[in-house]
């Protein structure tokens, strides 16, 4: 009997689980979401980016956009990524060819470095170089070469010489650095090659450098061996520039004051903000600030940073201070002091915007545009893809090679959700309560005819 009742109740319990089952696997909608903003695609796909901007981020419900969804005409959703945007190193290289002067020195001088006179310009450019050895020219020979690299600013990244010499072989050197040509560091040695063999000839005309700036440079050939004649020295330079990361930026924001001096924000949820802009608008301000932040209105205050605000003229041109650098700490109310020892920040309540780093998502367009993008909804999980899942054999230089998305920013919500968008009637979820609540019944009428049965036994 035990054994009927319980065989049974593991009946009912897969019946159950079996019609629980659509509904655990139920996608997302579009309606599901508090703010909907329809996508301009332009460029080539199938796959789009876009940066998202702030008024978007004050719709979500989440600081990580676990909450956004992209979906085309017919309610799917589409598959994406979220990347967040990093600085970038610029590397510009430029080739520059420069001048060359012969050094001679003794032919039994053993290898030292042959001393020299020079002349230059008004603008300091070398214009001669003349060597200090003793002796008759029949008792001298070509040791080296001096190049002028006084016109580069950049890191000396690689030499290329071209040359022409009696015999062909391998040609090695010493190299040095200075940037007064009185005091030398060792930039180690370098090679040259010309090799022929039948009708083809073979070059070795490139040296690499070791990324340092230097005003001269002094080759010099290894003892006994005579210096080539040079025909043509190339230097190439690297100029290295930081281009920060991007930023995402709020609207002006009004603020609240209670008392003189003290201002307040509040944001629709904690944010990491790394850049928080105060408004000077009145000319001749100088204030010093302290700027407080906090997740919710439960916590004590914590100081963000404290930071000399100004607009005052300057050299003739009018010098601005109107930003206060943060550290990606999430807040969602801040405050500012100020000190009103300097006249304050002027008779009305200072506007701030906010930044972030911005977030660029980027999805696999599928199925019939037009494409939405949806934000707010506080049951949603994370459903983002790595970027190397998403794109197939990623490279990140192919980022900028995708399409660009672009959605309208005036029809996403900034603070307040707004009222889900009316949808069209949705089938697939009427179908699936239906079948809960068919199975339901059919769980009822089984319990009872257990009970029943149960009953009627002896």
């Amino acid at each position: 009997m035990k054994g009927i009742f319980a065989s049974k109740r593991r009946l009912l319990v897969g019946l159950a689980a079996s019609l629980l089952l659509p509904l655990a696997v139920a996608q997302d909608a579009p309606a599901d979401f508090s703010t909907q903003a329809a996508l301009t695609l332009t460029g080539e796909g199938p796959w789009y980016r876009l940066q998202v901007p702030m008024a978007l981020q004050f719709a979500a419900r989440y600081a990580d956009l676990r909450d956004i969804r992209v979906f085309n005409a017919e309610g799917q959703a589409q598959a994406y990524a979220l990347t967040l945007g990093r600085a970038e190193q610029q590397v510009q290289v430029r080739q520059t060819a420069v001048k060359w002067f012969p050094l001679h020195g003794a032919k039994d001088g053993s290898g030292e470095a042959p001393g020299i006179r020079v002349q230059r310009s008004d603008g300091g450019t070398l214009v001669e170089v003349l060597s200090e050895t003793g002796g008759k020219p029949e008792q001298q020979i070509l040791r080296g070469w001096l190049l002028d690299a006084s016109a580069i600013e950049a890191p000396l990244e690689q030499l290329q010489l071209d040359w022409s010499s009696d015999s062909d072989g391998f040609q090695r050197f010493s190299i040095e650095a200075s940037d007064d040509l009185q005091h030398w560091q060792s930039w180690g040695e370098g090679q040259i090659a010309r090799l022929a063999f039948a009708d083809e000839q073979l070059q070795q005309r490139r040296v690499n450098l070791p990324g340092q700036s230097a005003r001269y440079l002094r080759l010099l050939w290894l003892a006994p061996q005579q210096a080539p004649q040079l025909l043509a020295a190339e230097l190439s330079s690297s100029d290295r520039q930081a281009k920060a990361a991007p930023m995402a930026w709020s609207d002006a924001l009004p603020a609240s004051s209670s008392k003189p001096g003290e201002y307040r924000w509040e944001l629709p949820l904690a944010l990491p903000l790394e850049r928080v802009h105060i408004s000077l608008p009145q000319a001749n301000t100088l204030a010093p600030v302290t700027l407080y932040g906090r997740r919710d209105g439960t916590l004590q205050w914590q100081v963000l940073n404290r930071s000399l605000l100004y607009r005052v003229p300057q050299g003739g041109k009018e010098s601005l201070q109107e930003h206060i650098e943060l550290y990606g700490a999430p807040v969602q109310q801040l405050k500012l002091v100020v000190d009103e020892r300097g006249g304050g920040l002027g008779s009305s309540a200072p506007q701030i915007t906010v930044g972030l780093r911005a977030t660029e998502l980027v999805f696999l367009a599928r199925g019939t545009p037009p494409y939405q993008l949806v934000l707010g909804n506080q049951a949603a999980q994370a459903a983002n893809l790595p970027l190397s899942t998403l794109i197939p054999g990623y490279e990140p230089a192919r980022l900028s090679q995708l399409g660009v998305a672009s959605v309208a920013v005036a029809t996403a919500a900034t603070a307040e959700p707004q009222a889900p968008v009316a949808a069209a009637t949705d089938w697939k979820r009427i179908g699936l309560w239906a079948v809960l609540l068919l199975g339901v019944g059919l769980l009822v009428l089984m319990a009872m005819s257990v009970l029943r049965t149960t009953q009627a036994k002896p």
